[in-house]
């Protein structure tokens, strides 16, 4: 029980490519990232995928195809597939690298949100790209929609691949619309719950709502669950800190965050992985490797997956 998961999030589809120069935009840059990360302690990398050109973020299959090989060649990390993807996007379209390449882990938003990006225009006033200013203004009127219907067909859809899925939970409610699904039998412990803090339109960063959400977890799942937690913005080392003194994993990564700290750009991805493994061994606790992940989530394999 002193095995602490960390998953690192390598560039995801909510920082844009002019907020930062060490956000990995083109696969080669993907796939550097993540090899990087694993090298530094992290046992699963959460994958997007983005238009080399101008950092769009893209869903194809064609788009992942381009580093996930080299990527499960250079690393023995578990690799987890965004069925996020963009808010902007529909299930369809974000199960789509999923269903294709049937991965060891899946991520899955367990519930619709107001999800706001729009305040990073407050920080962020110039941009390379056209998308770049509308793709945050427009989160003003973005519901990141994750209906009963949604979920469904996401769990329907990557049913026969065995593939164990990353829960993605921004609110409490999330918790209990994960609770439906595994009274209906639609999922298998021991469920990934991922808790997600910080973002506006979701459950907030205080300590008591990062314990509010541990103890309603423990209330619906019991030993059934693994929980993990993420911090948004500059709350992203504070959180992990809080939950990794309360047992819980941990998610770093460029996706989550573009700081090291205060006012410090992460240069890498490892960098953040090697910040939050100080603070984990710091509370004396373990690192888990990739295998002992595996173990822990019961996972299928890196020779079960389809790339």
């Amino acid at each position: 029980m002193n095995k602490v998961i960390i998953t690192c999030a390598v560039t995801g589809a909510i920082h844009t490519p002019s907020m930062s120069p060490y956000l990995p935009v083109t696969p080669e840059e993907i796939i550097e990232a993540a090899v990087g990360a694993a090298e530094a302690g992290a046992s699963i990398i959460h994958l997007h995928a983005r238009d080399p050109v101008t950092g769009k973020p893209d869903q194809s299959p064609e788009a992942f195809a381009k580093f996930l090989p080299q990527i499960k060649a250079r690393t023995n990390a578990a690799l987890n597939l965004t069925s996020g993807g963009s808010p902007f996007m529909t299930i369809e379209e974000r199960i789509q690298p999923s269903m294709r390449f049937a991965p060891e882990v899946a991520s899955l938003n367990m519930g619709s949100i107001n999800f706001a990006l729009f305040p990073m225009l407050d920080r962020f006033r110039e941009f390379k790209f056209d998308w770049e200013r509308q793709h945050l203004e427009n989160s003003r009127d973005l519901i990141f929609r994750n209906t009963f219907k949604d979920i469904e067909y996401a769990l329907a859809a990557c049913s026969a691949n065995d593939t164990r899925f990353e829960f993605e939970c921004y609110d409490i409610g999330h918790l209990y619309n994960l609770a439906h699904f595994a009274d209906k039998g639609l999922v298998k412990a021991p469920f990934f719950v991922q808790s997600v803090f910080g973002i506006l339109g979701g459950i907030g960063v205080h300590p008591e709502d990062v314990a509010h959400m541990r103890r309603t977890a423990d209330r619906l799942f019991g030993n059934d669950y693994r929980w993990s937690v993420l911090g948004a913005g500059r709350h992203q080392m504070t959180i992990a800190a809080m939950a990794a003194s309360m047992g819980g994993n941990v998610r770093v990564g460029l996706e989550d965050s573009l700081w090291l700290g205060r006012g410090t750009l992460a240069k890498s991805n490892a960098d953040q992985v090697r910040n939050v493994r100080t603070i984990i061994e710091g509370l004396g606790l373990q690192v888990a490797t990739p295998d002992e992940a595996r173990q822990i989530l019961q996972l299928k394999g890196a020779d079960q997956v389809r790339f």
